[in-house]
């Protein structure tokens, strides 16, 4: 069972809030997109509003166990200010006697905000004595990072066993509502659509999904794998040749399994990866010379259609096309359109996809934007995901 923070009494508490505010920054530090801070607000407004004493921690990016001044929080911190209006301690010191001292002085609805916890190589690595001092920081634990919760870190797994009280954040409690509905009694007709690149990152979750859905869409660079595995001409896209046998199989068990596994039926082609590359669509499913698939053409974009509009559950991660060039993005957006407009249960997931939801303009219209990626992925496939173990111990 799920321990919830509903169920604490925070008043006078030192509350550790482990966030997920791992967001993609530009050169100049500057977030472009706050989609994982806002997620966690109502957690971080439910403790303040209980009277806790607020410590915030998270990651950022990979810095390897060093201090790396590209990786800072501050300008995170910064962020939370404003969006908050109110003050956020960012002290420089880490886990030392200036910052003990700033804990033990925190007041009610006061916020601490811990530099980047990877900058310490005890976090990866798990390390006890790395957990003992972050434990000894608060009174209560509270994980509110659902896309950290597939890693056994310190500050997702080790220091929860020397924290008296522990429980999940409402970001948290969303995500498991949700993707447990897509697990284990989706409504039906269930469709997932998958794309991205690679059909070795995929394997498990196809795997999964073809024992749940009714049908399975697949677009991405991955498609032409499986497009390959059925002896169709691929040109010189991105090909896996040593998980063609791989794909037949999934190709295979779909069709015993009665599940509509629906693959590309032309294509946008181009003649690199480029912005300013030559580019067409092409008239059916084979790509041929020296052209590259970079996105799902308009008779795919109409066929996957069909398929949604039937639906009565769509779980979608990864995009269609090679979506970072505008050019190559337009299956992504029209497919983003498409679930904006269904009145079923839609769950999106991956950072790709969530940006095209954004850019069509239709993320209030998705019944949940996952921000889990690689956690929600392991969910689906029914993994057990360390961190989540650690809150229900």
């Amino acid at each position: 069972m799920l321990p919830t923070c509903e169920t604490l009494h925070l008043e006078n508490k030192r509350v550790f809030l482990r966030v997920d505010f791992n967001v993609p920054l530009d050169k100049n530090g500057k977030i472009l997109d706050d989609t994982r801070i806002l997620a966690s607000l109502p957690t971080i407004k439910f403790i303040l509003q209980k009277k806790g004493k607020l410590i915030l921690a998270s990651h950022l990016g990979r810095p390897k166990g060093q201090v790396n001044p590209r990786y800072s929080l501050l300008p995170v911190a910064e962020h939370l200010a404003e969006l908050l209006n109110k003050e956020v301690i960012f002290p420089e010191e880490f886990l030392g006697d200036g910052l003990r001292k700033l804990v033990l002085d925190l007041k009610e609805n006061q916020i601490l905000f811990l530099e980047n916890l990877r900058f310490h190589p005890g976090e990866e690595a798990n390390d006890p004595e790395f957990s003992k001092k972050l434990a000894s920081l608060c009174d209560v634990y509270i994980n509110d990072a659902f896309g950290t919760l597939h890693r056994a870190h310190a500050s997702t797994v080790g220091m929860l066993a020397y924290v008296p009280e522990k429980a999940a954040g409402y970001l948290v409690q969303k995500e498991v509502k949700f993707l447990s509905q897509l697990l284990n009694n989706p409504p039906k007709p269930f469709v997932a659509i998958l794309g991205g690149a690679k059909v070795s990152d995929k394997i498990g979750i196809i795997e999964a999904l073809l024992k749940k859905v009714d049908a399975l869409l697949i677009g991405g660079a991955m498609a032409y794998t499986f497009l390959s595995a059925l002896g169709l001409r691929v040109g010189t896209s991105l090909l896996e040749r040593e998980k063609l046998n791989q794909a037949s199989k999934l190709l295979e068990k779909a069709r015993l399994k009665g599940v509509s596994l629906i693959l590309p039926q032309d294509h946008l082609v181009a003649r690199s990866l480029s912005a300013k590359s030559e580019h067409r669509v092409t008239l059916g499913r084979e790509i041929t010379g020296d052209w590259m698939g970079v996105d799902i053409g308009p008779k795919t974009l109409e066929e996957f259609k069909s398929s949604l509009q039937k639906a009565q559950t769509v779980f979608w991660n990864g995009p269609v096309g090679a979506f970072e060039i505008a050019d190559f993005a337009q299956g992504s957006l029209g497919l983003a359109k498409l679930l904006g407009e269904l009145q079923a249960t839609t769950v999106v997931g991956g950072g790709d996809s969530l940006a095209a939801v954004k850019m069509a303009n239709v993320e209030n219209k998705i019944s949940h934007l996952s921000t889990g990626g690689g956690a929600s992925l392991e969910f689906l496939e029914a993994k057990k995901l360390p961190g989540l173990a650690a809150l229900e111990e």
